[in-house]
């Protein structure tokens, strides 16, 4: 296996980092899409939608067909539009400006996952830290593995970083919303101790979609407090 080094981003890193970022928002976007088709009441609605069309159509199972995938279509235009407008939203904010969204506040970060590919050095993931309110908890995102470089444990590291980061930045929990279908990601952050202390389902997209799509934000949150176990002959400190 590749030895893979995490460090933190730089200026030359942009092009790699902005193509890891699109890639990574829109491949949720047909997860979330069969996931939502294939809903019971997705499936009542596409079926009598369907029908109508038979029936309008003078039973004609052209028309039926084209009913029902107009219906498909729509569904997956919902998908689409809820990643879309997250993406151009944090193209318009953060990572417009990286450098000094992250690197220039001491309370924010962000790494890059780097491996040696034929001698060459090669950006395959990313993770960033933002403080979020006045200290009182960090919120991480944008972790991203290219896909090929995915079931090697890459996630993990980053995350670990992100968790080491706050930990020496005094930050009392980490945060990280992520989508349902995001399965993966939401298996992972459990293993790590993070658990879902809340749901949103609008957000920056219309909840109509929301809805339609059958999509929710789960909030992940691992606390980074000190826990001390007393016992009858000394105090445990535990960081978890």
């Amino acid at each position: 296996m590749a030895p893979f080094s995490i460090r933190e981003y730089r200026p030359s890193d942009q092009h790699v980092v902005m193509s890891l970022f699109h890639d990574g928002i829109f491949e949720h976007i047909y997860p979330a899409f069969f996931k939502a088709i294939s809903n019971p009441d997705h499936v009542g609605i596409a079926l009598s939608i369907s029908m109508a069309g038979y029936v309008l159509g003078g039973s004609s199972y052209f028309q039926a067909l084209l009913f029902g995938s107009i219906w498909a279509g729509f569904v997956y235009y919902c998908c689409h539009d809820i990643y879309d407008r997250y993406m151009m939203g944090r193209l318009s904010a953060d990572m417009a400006y990286i450098q000094a969204s992250y690197l220039e506040n001491p309370d924010n970060g962000f790494w890059v996952a780097e491996v040696d590919v034929n001698g060459q050095a090669k950006v395959v993931g990313m993770v960033a830290v933002m403080d979020a309110v006045n200290r009182s908890y960090a919120q991480m995102s944008h972790i991203i593995v290219a896909f090929s470089w995915r079931r090697k444990n890459l996630g993990s590291r980053l995350t670990r970083r992100a968790l080491d980061f706050c930990k020496e930045r005094g930050f009392s929990r980490l945060i990280m919303d992520v989508s349902s279908p995001q399965t993966a990601a939401i298996s992972m952050c459990q293993k790590l101790g993070f658990v879902q202390t809340g749901s949103l389902c609008n957000t920056h997209a219309n909840r109509w979609f929301y809805k339609l799509a059958r999509i929710t934000v789960k909030r992940m949150e691992r606390s980074l407090k000190l826990k001390c176990t007393y016992t009858s002959t000394n105090i445990i400190i535990n960081n978890k």
